[in-house]
């Protein structure tokens, strides 16, 4: 075993090492500015967002995160898992800086940006399909998942799309008729967008045994319910333009989909016309150790949504397509900002840092935490899996490891435990914990935030008797 690795199957670090790479609290949490501000967030802010705990941010570095009073937190959020090269990136912030005294705004959809036409032969460079390629510019990950449903709908003809319980693909109408991953996020919003069927995604934690030869026959099962069952009896074939699939489920419970269960849904999609779309808007841009965590099965989709990490924070969504796909006329469909010149600056040194250092860091840094954090299965009773690739790593809480009963409230106040040391850190799914950092982190951070993860599962596991 190497000294790195080593390093990151114990808790090791160092007094040193943390008061070097660790949080910094300088007052007890909240502060007394970030109180202040709660207060006045509670009242002038829409209701609707979700907050997990009272961190105001003021400044970020790295993986690094300052809040209006001085505390400084190790960041495994990302913003949600955007900020993939970091917090204030010196090269991004140039480009953005060099850009925006250049040009902020003409709107691509009516003129012309040189940028856009650089960062689509980028882009297609690294595309997990076949070429050629076009490409279609909004604003976020909700705006490019509306864009491949309109775009399926266009070219095939067709009115039905599939998708997955767990889903999360947006909040917009069209998104959120494809997102079946909360029912508040769809509660009293209907009614939705028509012709949407929800399936069980292949979640094997929750679905069968431990053995592979359980595994694979649930993951087949989930995929030929669609032919076997959908086909036969309610859903015509033809009459289905896509099946949406997220390679990763993101607020579903960072759920890893089985190769062999993506290789049957391509099969289905070749056999009967219809187009395979992979939201990669939170598993993308390098998360998993590669460009797009399709790639890990080998499986090439025909559309892919991106958005999220590509840009380290700047707001754009991207919707790339086997060429002929993208066949619809002028005035189909189009974005007043989207494709944004500041946007492009900082996605394409985004993706020069991505290409150069940052996404071999989230494979080898990646499977490092995962070794440790596996572990933990057999040492705190109410961790029930680690799943994950890359640095998109999901572990989940229960109450008891044999029924799998959900603790949603244990999860909670492990966040919370978390957050109190200086850790950010937050729930996906019913009773999980996402681990999302920026994929620039190095090993000692990665350390630190383990240890304060872990002590703080140990004291929920003790408070529960455990």
């Amino acid at each position: 075993m190497s000294t790195s690795t080593a390093s990151m199957t114990q808790q090791t670090a160092s007094a040193d090492i943390r008061a070097q790479y660790g949080p910094k609290l300088v007052t007890p949490l909240p502060g007394p500015n970030a109180q202040r501000i709660v207060a006045d967030d509670d009242r002038l802010i829409s209701p609707s967002y979700t907050r997990s705990y009272p961190m105001v941010a003021k400044r970020g570095r790295g993986i690094r995160v300052e809040d209006v009073d001085g505390n400084e937190f190790l960041d495994f959020a990302a913003g949600i898992a955007v900020t993939s090269t970091g917090h204030c990136h010196p090269e991004v912030v140039k480009a953005i800086q060099d850009q925006a005294a250049e040009l902020i705004h003409m709107s691509g959809t009516d003129f012309y940006y040189e940028s856009l036409v650089t960062i689509s032969e980028r882009l297609s460079a690294i595309a997990p399909m076949k070429g050629p390629h076009r490409f279609y510019y909004g604003n976020s990950g909700a705006e490019a998942v509306e864009c491949a449903l309109k775009i399926a709908r266009y070219h095939t003809g067709r009115q039905h799309v599939i998708a997955f319980f767990g889903a999360f693909h947006g909040r917009t109408m069209g998104a959120l008729s494809l997102t079946a991953s909360k029912p508040q996020q769809r509660r009293r919003f209907a009614p939705l967008v028509p012709g949407v069927t929800h399936v069980r995604y292949p979640y094997e934690y929750r679905g069968c045994g431990d053995s592979q030869e359980e595994k694979d026959a649930f993951a087949l099962e989930c995929a030929r319910y669609i032919e076997d069952r959908l086909f036969k009896t309610t859903l015509p074939p033809e009459e289905v333009a896509a099946i949406f699939i997220e390679p990763i489920q993101g607020e579903g419970g960072y759920v890893v989909a089985p190769t062999i269960f993506m290789q049957e849904l391509r099969r289905i999609c070749d056999k009967y016309g219809i187009l395979l779309v992979a939201d990669e808007v939170q598993s993308g841009a390098g998360r998993t150790g590669k460009w797009w965590a399709i790639q890990h099965t080998g499986v090439e989709p025909d559309i892919v949504c991106s958005a999220k990490g590509i840009a380290s924070g700047m707001p754009l969504g991207i919707c790339m397509t086997k060429a002929h796909v993208m066949d619809w006329k002028p005035g189909s469909h189009a974005s007043t900002f989207g494709g944004n010149p500041v946007a492009i600056a900082a996605a394409l040194a985004t993706m020069d840092i991505l290409d150069r250092e940052a996404i071999a860091n989230a494979e080898k840094i990646g499977n490092l935490m995962l070794e440790r954090l596996r572990t933990w299965t057999s040492k705190y009773g109410i961790v029930g899996d680690v799943r994950g690739r890359g640095l998109m790593i999901g572990v989940e809480i229960v109450k008891n490891q044999h029924s799998k009963e959900v603790a949603g409230a244990w999860r909670d106040r492990i966040v919370e435990l978390a957050f109190e040391r200086g850790l950010l850190i937050l729930g996906c799914g019913e009773t999980s914990i996402r681990l999302a950092p920026p994929l620039v982190l190095n090993e000692h951070e990665a350390t630190i935030a383990l240890d304060i993860f872990e002590e703080s599962i140990a004291i929920v596991e003790a408070e529960q008797g455990k």
